[in-house]
């Protein structure tokens, strides 16, 4: 199997999981200030990219 076999299903998964958690986590701060929630939102909305990025690095290096 490939290392883009691989990623793919596990980059879904782990995505998927990543959206469920963070959902689920913002519903425990519905009642803190809007402030504190931008920056929940901020930091959630962008904080994905680095392991997607090392996921892509890794998928796209070729094996010896």
């Amino acid at each position: 199997m490939s290392r883009p076999q691989i990623a793919v299903p596990l980059g879904l998964l782990g995505f998927f999981l990543y959206i469920v958690a963070v959902m689920n986590l913002a519903d425990l701060l519905v009642d803190l200030h809007l402030v504190l929630q931008l920056a929940f939102f901020l930091v959630a909305g962008t904080i994905w990219a680095w392991p997607a990025h090392k996921l892509i690095l890794w998928a796209g290096h070729k094996s010896r």
